[in-house]
């Protein structure tokens, strides 16, 4: 009897959970299919008729084809490069030691865990004018592979769960310290990408305040973040929040297809977990 209750109160629990985490979503979908009148008047949770010319209307306005294109670009460059920069970091960090190397594990964690926000803003953009980068994506994405803390602590956990022993024979064959990262400590590490190539291009697809900033002097290349902050006024100035709303429910599909393409190492990951 004891038993039946625990379970009944973790699945009431799960579903409560589910419930609200879903509960925004359902809105955002909600609040899609409905008029500019309706999102104004506020009134039923379900469109009196749903309008599915919301989308063809927040696409055409909100420019996604190029829109999406620039999002794509930014997220798939940032994500490769901060996979890259804190691979290589996290392995040098496991395998070796170095001077310094107590200051450089600190230096990162005080940038996971203390949170600048716009402070840098300015000092960053004055970088890019002296690289010549502050009017293209580029300095865009070198900006968000450098904040690459917390990718660095999740790896450095999976390259721990590698034997050195697999380096010590490799180096014994022959192998040198680079090649045996990318020929055999990196493919091993795949499960560990997989999740935390997710997360980098989560953070990339839905920065806003940095491709806002970069492309003010351009809108052609503004990514899906900013363009669907241009859909909040029409031209006469009237509020579109469905469109809005429309243009966030595509925006979605992008990274709900990048879920489902990480979603075998999730389970390679929770699988090895259970074995080990």
């Amino acid at each position: 009897m004891k038993a039946i209750a625990s379970r009944t109160v973790m699945w009431l629990f799960l579903l409560i959970t589910a419930l609200l985490t879903l509960f925004p979503l359902l809105m955002t979908l909600s609040g899609s299919l409905k008029t500019g009148a309706e999102m104004m008047t506020g009134g039923s949770l379900l469109p009196a008729r749903a309008q599915f010319a919301n989308y063809a209307e927040a696409w055409k306005q909100a420019n996604f084809a190029r829109y999406t294109w620039n999002s794509a670009f930014v997220s798939i460059m940032v994500t490769a490069g901060t996979l890259l920069v804190a691979a290589m970091a996290a392995y040098v960090v496991d395998r070796r030691q170095f001077l310094g190397k107590s200051l450089y594990v600190t230096t990162q964690a005080s940038m996971m865990f203390i949170s600048v926000g716009a402070i840098v803003l300015r000092p960053q953009f004055d970088l890019m004018v002296v690289l010549n980068l502050n009017t293209t994506l580029w300095g865009v994405i070198l900006i968000l592979i450098s904040a690459h803390s917390s990718t660095f602590f999740m790896l450095i956990g999976f390259f721990k769960a590698i034997p050195r022993e697999l380096d010590e024979a490799a180096m014994v064959d022959g192998s040198g310290f680079v090649r045996t990262f990318f020929r055999i400590i990196l493919p091993l590490l795949t499960p560990g990408l997989g999740v935390a190539g997710l997360f980098a291009f989560r953070h990339a697809w839905n920065e806003y305040i940095l491709p806002l900033v970069f492309t003010m002097t351009n809108p052609k290349l503004q990514t899906l973040a900013v363009g669907l902050a241009n859909l909040r006024y029409g031209s006469s100035a009237a509020m579109q929040i469905h469109l809005m709303m429309a243009g966030a429910c595509l925006s979605i599909v992008p990274m709900l297809l990048v879920y489902i393409a990480a979603n075998k190492t999730f389970i390679q990951m929770t699988a090895g977990s259970i074995k080990g």
